[in-house]
């Protein structure tokens, strides 16, 4: 983990009855939910749409984390991301560029950065870990998650040196922008591209400052009628000064 930035969990029967107990509230929420599909219609986002409990249990199943090695702290309702055949389609709320980096770079981003109205970022949701878990079966290439190994030592070499020259209470609002991208860039170049498919009963533990993305959904891939459905968890930490130590 340390090293990779990333490691896989299972399979594991408590996950998978984690798992089986989740799935039909995510259906649940994607039956009634009106928050549009992004992407041409390829992608719910689902922040925070998880009905679980403080300590991530749901349907009167726990969370095994002894299982995921991590241990018990209180937890956000989890997102639901779902994908959809032909994910990324071309769509309004994205440029071309955009487009093109999604497709081709797999939208590759660091969890935690917010994007004001210039496309100016700074570390707005400083968190733990990236903890996810897959509610249905689908095929490898079914737009799985991405990864690249080792960008977590790369990503928070350059942005704890964007910081440093700021008083740590003002690290909130320093914009990094810069210095995050030409360390991505730098990623991109540097670290090997991981696919990293899931079944019900694993789980994948991501490093708080790694470099991840969603590939395109492959040209012969099959999900459930609903689309493939990852849970994610991302506790909150108290201060960038906290998401910034390491490791």
């Amino acid at each position: 983990m340390v090293e990779r930035g990333w490691r896989q969990i299972g399979p594991d029967a408590g996950l998978a009855a984690w798992a089986a107990a989740a799935l039909p509230a995510a259906q649940a929420v994607l039956a009634r939910s009106a928050e549009p599909w992004r992407c041409g219609g390829t992608w719910f986002v689902g922040v925070d749409a998880l009905p679980n409990d403080a300590e991530g249990g749901i349907g009167g199943v726990e969370l095994p984390w002894r299982v995921l090695g991590l241990a018990p702290e209180p937890l956000h309702r989890a997102q639901l991301s779902v994908i959809r055949p032909g994910y990324p389609q071309p769509s309004a709320e994205e440029s071309a560029a955009a487009f093109a980096f999604r497709r081709d770079r797999d939208a590759a981003h660091l969890d935690g950065l917010i994007a004001d109205a210039d496309k100016r970022r700074r570390i707005a949701e400083p968190h733990g870990w990236i903890l996810g878990l897959p509610l249905n079966a689908a095929s490898r290439d079914a737009a799985p998650l991405v990864v690249w190994e080792g960008s977590h030592l790369i990503l928070r070499a350059a942005l704890a040196a964007a910081l440093a020259p700021w008083p740590r209470q003002d690290w909130e609002n320093v914009d990094i922008t810069d210095a995050y991208v030409a360390a991505r860039r730098r990623c991109f170049a540097e670290c090997r591209r991981v696919e990293l498919p899931v079944v019900p009963g694993m789980a994948t533990l991501m490093h708080r400052h790694l470099l991840h993305g969603v590939a395109p959904w492959g040209r012969t891939a099959t999900a459930a009628p609903e689309g493939r459905i990852i849970a994610y968890f991302r506790p909150q930490l108290a201060s960038v000064a906290e998401w910034i130590a390491a490791p």
